[in-house]
């Protein structure tokens, strides 16, 4: 983007969010890329906010959340109090000085209970508090009843492997005359992240370091094998909840948010397990939002009290049952609590405390180039698995491209890969 054009980007940006306060003037302006679905942003409006200072909730996407930030920051003219957002989109913000170090909050909340490894997480590495955590999610697979008694000899819903899945879909298939294994490979949908997240780690301990590596090669070898039990209208799921809903699709993976609607409908159709596991472990990606007051607010004080009834128990506990996105706090969720959200909760539960868990983060440092990085998995996905192309010629020209992002972008490594102190290294 030239010069003349990325100004006029940012003042447009700028002058965007000054028109959506105006009419609120009194209002605390909240910014977030998270819960941006009308339903979801309604139920924030309506019901999690309900208690707290007076809030005008504004939705962003991630990158026009970046340019508006920096809008703020160049225009002088700040009307954003507090943001929210995903641990890799609030880490740009730093690279220019949009953030306020918050360690007097973390005071405030210290008695919460909030992880001290996601506290950690919420210094950005920068040895200040930045952000506060919000509340987290992950990715889990879930299981229709009715595919149970297809599962291979021996193998155990709460502990498959990867060689089980495929195993178990290739049954499904001949039992039942469909494919009964689900992916959200649609345009909108997150299967990026299953590759990057639990796939590829699980074989590897890596998301970029060890991209073409042998281990990467024999994973999608047995990748392949998966896929051949996968419905083939896969290419056209966003969210796995409608598949399942319909009984496309009896065994799914997706993000939690987006498979609650079939458990709320039917919570005794189904169970909730952690993904499989590979060589390395079973990995998965805890999706951790954080709160952030920007530099310069209008607002602070509102903006501190705002975290303060953000990070209550109890509206943890209802921003759970209504969205979908669990406690960072020591909340317990209550008896009463709907059966579909139970059943994400004990699925999450699951995931971060098998034996052999093994944490991915969401990339990070990649700023806007995440869209790229996210290509990178899903073309070589393309190309080895739909298009049956040679896997060592693939993973070779990919991690050329995958090289050339994370070279222009300086990003460091992230786990699972080993902290680098350049730009994270492909092999």
């Amino acid at each position: 983007m030239t010069k003349p054009l990325f100004a006029g980007a940012l003042a447009l940006a700028a002058a965007g969010l000054l028109t959506a306060s105006a009419a609120r003037a009194q209002d605390l302006v909240f910014l977030s890329t998270q819960l941006r679905p009308i339903e979801e942003a309604q139920k924030v409006r309506e019901v999690i906010l309900k208690g707290a200072p007076k809030t005008t909730y504004v939705v962003d996407e991630p990158s026009p959340f970046t340019v508006r930030m920096r809008a703020e920051q160049e225009a002088g003219k700040k009307t954003v109090s507090l943001v929210g957002a995903l641990h890799g989109e609030l880490q740009p913000l730093l690279t220019f000085n949009a953030l306020d170090p918050i360690d007097d909050v973390a005071a405030k909340v210290a008695s919460r209970g909030i992880p001290a490894g996601l506290m950690e997480l919420g210094k950005l590495g920068s040895g200040k508090q930045v952000y506060i955590p919000w509340m987290q999610a992950t990715y889990v697979m879930v299981v229709n009843k009715k595919a149970l008694p297809y599962l291979p000899a021996g193998a155990d819903v709460n502990a498959l492997t990867y060689a089980q899945l495929a195993e178990w879909g290739k049954a499904l298939a001949e039992k039942t005359g469909s494919r009964k294994l689900g992916f959200p490979a649609g345009p909108k949908g997150l299967f990026a992240r299953f590759l990057q997240g639990n796939l590829l780690p699980s074989y590897t301990k890596s998301m970029v370091t060890e991209f073409r590596s042998a281990a990467a090669e024999t994973m999608w070898g047995d990748f392949k094998a998966v896929w051949a039990g996968v419905n083939p209208n896969a290419s056209s799921y966003d969210f796995m909840q409608e598949p399942l809903m319909a009984g496309e699709v009896w065994v799914a993976w997706d993000h939690v948010a987006r498979v609650k609607d079939a458990l709320q409908q039917a919570p005794n159709d189904y169970v909730v397990v952690a993904p499989p596991a590979g060589p390395k472990g079973r990995a998965y990606m805890p999706v951790v939002a954080g709160l952030a007051i920007p530099k310069g607010a209008p607002d602070r004080a509102g903006a501190v009290a705002l975290i303060e009834h953000l990070t209550k128990p109890e509206t943890q506990v209802i921003t759970a049952a209504e969205v979908g996105f669990f406690p960072v706090v020591d909340a317990k969720l209550p008896a009463d609590l709907s059966p579909g959200v139970k059943l994400l909760a004990e699925g999450v539960a699951r995931t971060q405390t098998a034996k052999d868990a093994l944490v991915a983060l969401l990339p990070i440092g990649l700023g806007d180039k995440g869209g790229e990085f996210n290509k990178v998995y899903f073309d070589t996905f393309q190309r080895i698995v739909l298009r049956n192309e040679p896997i060592r010629p693939v993973l070779d020209a990919q991690a050329e491209v995958m090289r050339g992002l994370i070279d222009a972008t300086k990003a460091p490594c992230w786990a699972p890969d080993e902290p680098s102190t350049g730009p994270c290294p492909v092999k």
